[in-house]
């Protein structure tokens, strides 16, 4: 009997299916995607709970049968908390009836998970997708605070395991909640070629959903300090963050430098990434980003604030920056120095390609689901 899989993953549908790829999407949608599409080639059964796009409930993509949930703007404010929203995710998950139920990202969502395995005899996974998750005076949690907050430790506290990025998502979920986790990285989508110094048309790529902790002001200071560079911005607007967008798209045209695409589907995005020579990072918060692995895929340095586990630095993936102008200076050495960004390029596939490679990224997924269901495993 094969191991059956469920991914809550509300907003998956537009990485799974390229026809509805014009809603916004994250790092963890992108995630979830690659490894259910990995766990289909080895044999589970796998299936998506998402939100309504007006698809047919049951419809399935490469092998992935997804359960419709709501549209964004059913429900009434406060009562849609409970319907909707929890009621059709519930019915969801029951329709799905899988053995293992798996979810990311600190929310309401991971109470609710929990309670229904707890109560159908399942197993739950819970994955880290931010340093945020494991620090709960920073939880980035969507609707009530105190209320959503008490509903995700619950959770937490009654998952059956608990997945991080990184060796620091370990510890501090350890120091904050008591919590052992295991270390399970991100898959990649991994490109066909990587394009010479040369061929790369975009000298400075920043790519993020448009919100203040992603600091896109930050890359608009450096281009309006640095005009010799030309800076590209992909980036969609979030509900919660749209005057900030307007903001932002309205400082970009008034720099010839920058070039502000808005929101580009994911399918196509991983195009940028491939004529870019330097991808920049700019956030203030991150799990592990799964835009530096679309960047160093492609033989892109990184240029960033943030370093998860001080990786950028030890492997000389690019730079690891503390201030504005240190960054400054990375992207134009690395923009205009020719051997310093063939030596980086190279050093980034090279660690691609050691470090990520599918069989061994899928290990402690596999694993994980291995201990927890005993014998019903594909073989």
């Amino acid at each position: 009997m094969k191991t059956r899989v469920c991914f809550l993953g509300l907003r998956n549908l537009p990485v799974l299916a390229r026809e509805y790829n014009s809603h916004g999407i994250g790092g963890e949608e992108v995630q979830h995607t690659l490894l259910a599409r990995a766990m289909v080639a080895r044999g589970y059964e796998v299936s998506m709970v998402v939100m309504d796009y007006g698809q047919a409930d049951g419809a399935v993509w490469e092998g992935i049968k997804t359960y419709k949930t709501y549209r964004a703007e059913d429900g009434l404010p406060v009562l849609r908390f409970f319907h909707p929203r929890w009621t059709r995710v519930w019915a969801a998950l029951k329709r799905a009836d899988a053995d293992i139920y798996y979810l990311s990202c600190a929310s309401l969502r991971v109470g609710l998970v929990s309670l229904f395995s707890g109560m159908n005899r399942r197993k739950f996974v819970f994955r880290i997708a931010s340093d945020t998750d494991c620090e709960p005076e920073k939880l980035l949690i969507e609707y009530n605070y105190w209320r959503d907050r008490r509903i995700y430790e619950y959770g937490l506290r009654r998952a059956d395991a608990i997945l991080a990025q990184s060796v620091h998502q370990q510890e501090m979920m350890n120091r904050n909640y008591g919590m052992s986790s295991t270390r399970a990285s991100m898959l990649v989508d991994q490109p066909r070629d990587v394009l010479t110094f040369e061929a790369r048309v975009i000298p400075a790529l920043w790519v993020s959903n448009v919100r203040q902790l992603k600091r896109p002001d930050l890359v608009l200071e450096f281009a309006a300090g640095s005009p010799e560079i030309a800076v590209h911005m992909i980036g969609g607007r979030i509900a919660d963050s749209a005057d900030l967008f307007d903001a932002i798209r309205q400082r970009a045209s008034m720099l010839p430098n920058v070039t502000f695409h808005g929101q580009i589907p994911y399918h196509d995005v991983n195009d940028y990434f491939a004529i870019s020579r330097v991808f920049v990072n700019t956030s203030d918060i991150e799990g592990f980003p799964n835009s530096y692995l679309q960047a160093w895929s492609r033989g892109t340095p990184v240029v960033a604030f943030f370093d998860p586990d001080g990786l950028i630095a030890r492997e000389g993936l690019g730079v690891a920056v503390g201030d504005m102008e240190e960054m400054r200076q990375a992207i134009i050495e690395l923009t205009f120095d020719r051997e310093r960004w063939l030596a980086t390029s190279a050093r980034c596939v090279a660690f691609m390609y050691r470090e990520f490679n599918e069989d061994r990224i899928l290990a402690p997924y596999l694993d994980t689901f291995r201990r927890l269901t005993g014998q019903r495993v594909p073989a």
